[in-house]
């Protein structure tokens, strides 16, 4: 795990190593064990090192392959590359790393290399023979790359302030980020909300060569590699116990400490349970404790931590300590975010107390349908006959709508879609504010949206998949990708803390996608993940309400947290992005506890703020 950094000049003129070392600079914090640079000509790579696997010198980056015609600098981890490297039997290994297994399948297999790659990466790598510069990233989006294309060169960086030091990105919102951002609290790839910054998409290769330019998928979540489906859920959850064995096992792969987040539900029980079956010595594993009952998952934590016998770790945060992180969190944001306090106060906890890998339990709610969208989807599929009625009839059935227990806000909006179709149901599942509330706020703007472009053009392939495994998609493409997985890169990288998640292991969410419904579903969520590991979870967690790994937010800031927020609302309201008066109105109706304003739509306008403060906007 890593931060990386480059730039490719298109007119003939020497890459900047000073201009490369004030961005590696800004990424310090995503490596603070060594830092390289490799300059030739036009092209420049760098690289900030967090050594996870073979630390020794030799490991470090830019590398070069054996032949020294390709340099590589990467970021991330590759679970299967002691089997890659069994493969490639005729390359002169010098190191250990995965890093050098990357450099040996790329000149064995060229770009089809990626096909064959398991891991968590963003990666660039330099032909010195062709003058072709690759830029890759991994299937499901767990590390970031953005780049900036313009005036004759191509910068690229794990983060975007990396690129903003470089004062060739002018400090200019894009156009229709915004609106993208008061909707889903996160831009979704391929914007930023930086104009001539972008994201490249997961599952994406781009290739620079001269002035030719050109991004192609190498895989889509839409289209899994078919299997055959299992004849019923006992084949079903053997199978799953098996891939997800694998993945917690690949993860468990360290030359320094491992340790776990244990917030006491099913999905991180289920990795602590595995990983304490294959690790010699107790799993470190972290909670977080609140004063605030309904938030608290301490108690049943420490329960599984029991089970499991872990060198178990609990640590209370009241909302004291909240706001005395809270300069730092902010500070860590490389884009705003409408959470991450609670993985960046875990995430500094676990380092400090040695542990520089830790395995994650996100995931598990997209792929085993923990998340209440899975039940709605179902709902509005076997109802579809309602969007044959005319709008204003549609509207007068709101009792039925509120049967699925969507916020009363939601259910208008549902009511008002031209369609029950992915491009407009899953959008609405994840989206923070309102059609009505954003274009008060933003009254010019009329944004493109990129989430339901996806979904419209991906719509025939997405039909062939079964009902949750459309939901799934639509969770991964509109919250877990942009904005959770984004999340956990950011605030444990602000530590120099990897955070490997198993659930995403992409060959376990291929047969998962591929799964019919009637395997998946029972008399509770998560059915199919209990069935395959019933020696591990107990049946209590299969019946307990979700709670997830979250914070008091909704008190804290009526509270503690209540001047820090209307400073930075009122700032915002000052600056002529946003309608002000509607800036303060909505700040007014939260204090005043209207249920049609909920906390994070309050948050996501108090990062915003000191996201703009913090980069100079």
């Amino acid at each position: 795990m890593c931060g990386i950094a480059g730039q490719y000049n298109i007119a003939p003129r020497p890459a900047d190593s000073a201009l490369l070392r004030r961005m590696l600079d800004r990424l310090a914090h995503r490596g603070p064990d060594a830092e390289g640079l490799w300059v030739a000509g036009s092209v420049g790579l760098g690289h900030r090192r967090l050594a996870i696997i073979d630390r020794s010198v030799a490991a470090n980056q830019p590398m070069l392959d054996a032949q020294q015609r390709y340099v590589l600098t990467y970021n991330g981890e590759l679970y299967n590359y002691r089997a890659l490297r069994a493969a490639l039997p005729n390359y002169p290994f010098q190191t250990q790393s995965d890093t050098e297994v990357i450099l040996a399948a790329y000149a064995q297999w060229g770009q089809a290399f990626l096909s064959r790659l398991n891991g968590m990466f963003a990666l660039a790598l330099f032909d010195r023979h062709t003058g072709q510069l690759l830029l890759a990233r991994d299937r499901l989006g767990e590390k970031p790359l953005y780049y900036h294309h313009l005036a004759g060169q191509l910068l690229f960086a794990s983060e975007i302030r990396a690129l903003l030091v470089t004062q060739q990105v002018p400090r200019q919102l894009a156009a229709n980020a915004l609106g993208l951002y008061l909707r889903y609290q996160t831009v979704p790839a391929p914007d930023t909300l930086v104009a001539g910054i972008h994201q490249l998409p997961a599952g994406c290769i781009a290739l620079v060569n001269g002035s030719n330019f050109s991004i192609t998928p190498y895989w889509s979540i839409v289209n899994p590699e078919k299997i055959t489906p299992p004849p019923n859920r006992q084949i079903a959850a053997m199978e799953v116990r098996s891939r997800l064995q694998q993945a917690v096992a690949t993860r468990m792969v360290s030359d320094v400490p491992v340790g776990a987040f244990l917030s006491g539900g099913m999905d991180s029980g289920a990795v602590v349970g595995l990983m304490a079956q294959v690790s010699t010595e107790p799993v470190n594993t972290f909670t977080l404790a609140f004063a605030e009952a309904g938030f608290d998952e301490s108690g049943p934590a420490a329960a599984l931590a029991r089970r499991f016998t872990t060198r178990h770790h609990t640590l209370s945060v009241s909302a004291a300590d909240a706001l005395a992180q809270l300069p730092a969190m902010l500070a860590s944001l490389d884009t705003p975010g409408a959470d991450g306090l609670n993985t960046f106060i875990v995430a500094k906890w676990a380092k400090e107390a040695g542990i520089s890998v830790v395995l994650s339990g996100l995931g598990g709610d997209e792929l085993f349908g923990g998340y209440s969208s899975f039940a709605r989807y179902r709902w509005l599929q076997r109802y579809g006959w309602l969007w044959q009625l005319p709008p204003a009839l549609r509207l007068t059935l709101a009792p039925l709508a509120r049967l699925t227990q969507w916020p009363a806000t939601k259910v208008a909006d549902w009511l008002r879609l031209p369609h029950n179709t992915p491009e407009h149901v899953f959008p609405l599942f994840r989206q923070a504010l309102p059609d009505t509330l954003v274009n008060q706020l933003l009254p010019q703007a009329t944004p493109t949206d990129s989430l339901k472009t996806f979904f419209r053009e991906q719509a025939d392939a997405l039909w062939q998949l079964p009902p949750m495994s459309q939901t799934t998609v639509g969770e991964w493409k509109t919250y877990a990708e942009p904005l959770l997985l984004r999340d956990a890169d950011q605030m444990s990288m602000a530590h120099a803390l990897e955070l490997r998640t198993p659930f995403f292991d992409y060959t376990l969410v291929e047969y998962m996608l591929q799964l019919p419904d009637d395997l998946k579903t029972g008399p509770f969520a998560k059915q199919l993940l209990a069935n395959a590991l019933p020696d591990i979870l107990p049946a209590r967690l299969a019946r307990q309400p979700k709670m997830g790994f979250t914070l008091p937010w909704d008190s804290w800031l009526r509270g503690s947290l209540r001047s820090f927020a209307q400073e930075r609302v009122t700032q915002l309201a000052q600056r002529g992005l946003l309608t002000p008066a509607v800036v303060n109105a909505v700040w007014k109706r939260f204090l005043a506890h209207d249920p049609a304003i909920r906390w994070n739509q309050i948050w996501l306008l108090v990062v915003l703020e000191d996201w703009l403060q913090q980069h100079d906007f």
